[in-house]
């Protein structure tokens, strides 16, 4: 097995409800639950780091794609939310990803940057089948 992630992400949480550290290969950060929830909102919670990764990804992805291509896109930028469907019975997660190249384009390049996009690891791993095996330290 070859793991991703040279360094794996680590967490931390004390006493203070809902902070929780997260240490990565080059540092540390806050996540945080909102105020709503009984948290004190100093850093983003899982969902927001969640689409963040996608944002990042996307945005990352294109920005390679077009530099290969030598298209001249100064700015990209890209929004993301997410909200719960009912099919039947089963509850999907519906999220919605918004990209925006800041300039107009050729309907044809646009539409092949909006393919590129589908493209960035973080979607495909969103789209596929996801297996978490949980076991003790």
């Amino acid at each position: 097995m070859k793991y991703i992630l040279e360094t794996p992400v680590n967490g931390l949480i004390g006493d203070q409800k809902y902070q929780t550290q997260i240490t990565w290969r080059n540092g540390k950060f806050i996540t945080d639950e909102p105020e709503r929830l009984g948290g004190m909102d100093i850093g983003p919670d899982p969902f927001t780091l969640l689409l963040s990764s996608l944002i990042t990804c996307t945005l990352v992805t294109l920005r390679m794609y077009i530099d290969h291509k030598g298209y001249h896109i100064p700015e990209i930028s890209a929004r993301a939310n997410m909200y719960y469907q009912m099919d039947n019975t089963d509850r999907k997660t519906i999220i919605e990803r918004q990209i925006e190249f800041n300039q107009p384009l050729d309907p044809e390049i646009s539409d092949r940057l909006l393919k590129i996009a589908e493209q960035c690891p973080i979607s495909k791993i969103l789209k596929q089948e996801v297996i978490i095996r949980t076991v003790k330290a």
